[in-house]
């Protein structure tokens, strides 16, 4: 079958790098891609990244199966451009999108199927808006309604800091994603992931991940999209999925049915672990970055079928599928992120030392293009993903950074304790 993957990080890379290994998949596509999705997949020549450019391509190629990346895709409905001209594409309708497009419609669908999360408060002008945080508890959380490339959440330690941040918020920091902002209570615990693959009814996991926000080492800094993961987690246990399961997962795929949102593909819920009870910080309606990363290098199954079943057109059922079959052991990725990331940044700088890295090791690339002269440069914020494994989580972590050290570019940004907390448990 041909494949086309929509998207051109390190998430796509690692679906890509995936996909590739699928018994089924002769042909793989990816657009816009990158420097290192370009050894795995065929970048097809399109005039550009809109969806009609991507259908009429997907049209002319008989791509049998399209699986979508990016969330602004999603919520743009590529999936339902792709679906009323009768193609496989593996991804949530625009209606279900509005679960990650919109963080005041996520709490209200929570709110309505009484989910644990946090209380908030929804405000759309600095009036309101600051009233409300006169009276708040600190520290409080800021969270632009729209989507914001993962940087939109501000938690905020004082009154003073928090005013200044919505009116920043409001006034356009976040251009039309900021419109809208809602001011939530801080829960204090473990942050997890929990990815799902979901046909509306049943639900695959995949493992328990942790992704590391913060800028710099301790989880201090800005926020970003991620600065490394790894995974399984420890306190990830099976109890805890049930928990996750009762109260959380089943519950939403109610209400969502409720509303008449088919929702089909990926279910990222962002999880708090407060004294061993699970509340959501967000839902994500497509694959995390950079948890994807780690959760592909650890996979064994083909992944292919089980995209296949959540699309409605696939050989069989989701429900029908064994679960998903894991490496034993860990594996995490540490981020190679561009100077000055995620502020301003330098584009340009030529990568060295990706060819000496480990066999074992593989490196995902985020943002790299090849320049005029063939050579591999920066791209982006976040520039590669660099991810190993071990039995255990040190050895993981070791393998890893070992790698980290081999790669160079001008200004160069990694942290150096991702994973810490897993390595504190053991």
């Amino acid at each position: 079958m041909k494949v086309l993957v929509v998207g051109k990080g390190g998430r796509e890379h690692a679906l890509a790098w995936k996909i590739a290994q699928s018994f089924y998949v002769d042909k793989l596509f990816c657009f816009p891609g990158n420097a290192g999705i370009a050894e795995v997949a065929e970048i097809p020549d399109i005039a550009d990244d809109s969806i009609e450019s991507l259908l009429d391509f997907a049209i002319k190629e008989s791509i049998d199966l399209t699986v979508v990346g990016p969330e602004d895709y999603l919520a743009k409905g590529i999936v339902d451009a792709f679906e009323a001209k009768g193609l496989r594409i593996f991804g949530v309708n625009k209606d279900a999108a509005r679960l990650e497009s919109s963080k005041a419609f996520a709490k209200e669908v929570m709110k309505a199927a009484k989910i644990p999360t946090a209380a908030y408060s929804t405000v759309t002008d600095f009036e309101s808006g600051d009233k409300i945080l006169k009276t708040s508890k600190y520290p409080v959380v800021l969270k632009a309604d729209g989507l914001a490339a993962g940087k939109g959440v501000i938690i905020c330690a004082t009154y003073e800091e928090a005013s200044s941040e919505l009116s920043q918020m409001l006034g356009g920091k976040f251009k039309s994603a900021g419109a809208k902002v809602v001011i939530e209570e801080f829960l204090k615990g473990e942050e997890l992931s929990l990815l799902l693959l979901t046909d509306g009814t049943n639900v695959k996991p995949l493992l328990f991940s942790q992704d590391h926000k913060a800028l710099n080492d301790g989880d201090t800094g800005l926020n970003t999209g991620g600065m490394g993961a790894y995974t399984p987690v420890k306190s990830g246990t099976d109890e805890l999925y049930e928990k996750v399961d009762k109260t959380i997962t089943q519950p939403l795929l109610d209400e969502l049915k409720k509303r008449g949102i088919d929702y089909r593909g990926i279910l990222y819920i962002g999880l708090m672990i407060v004294d061993g009870e699970p509340f959501v910080l967000e839902y994500n309606v497509r694959f995390g970055d950079p948890e994807t990363e780690p959760l592909m290098f650890m996979l064994i199954s083909d992944i292919v079928p089980y995209f296949r079943a959540v699309t409605g057109k696939g050989d069989t059922t989701l429900e029908a599928l064994p679960e998903l079959v894991w490496r034993s052991g860990y594996g995490m990725c540490v981020v190679l992120a561009s100077g000055g990331y995620p502020e301003g940044y330098e584009k340009g700088k030529v990568i060295s030392g990706l060819d000496s890295v480990d066999e074992n090791c593989v490196v995902f690339h985020a943002g790299t293009k090849f320049d005029a002269l063939g050579n591999i440069v920066t791209d982006g914020g976040r520039v590669l993903m660099v991810t190993s494994g071990g039995k255990d989580i040190n050895e993981a972590v070791e393998n890893t950074y070992k790698n980290v050290e081999k790669i160079t570019f001008d200004k160069a940004y990694f942290r150096h304790d991702i994973a810490h907390r897993e390595m504190e448990r053991n």
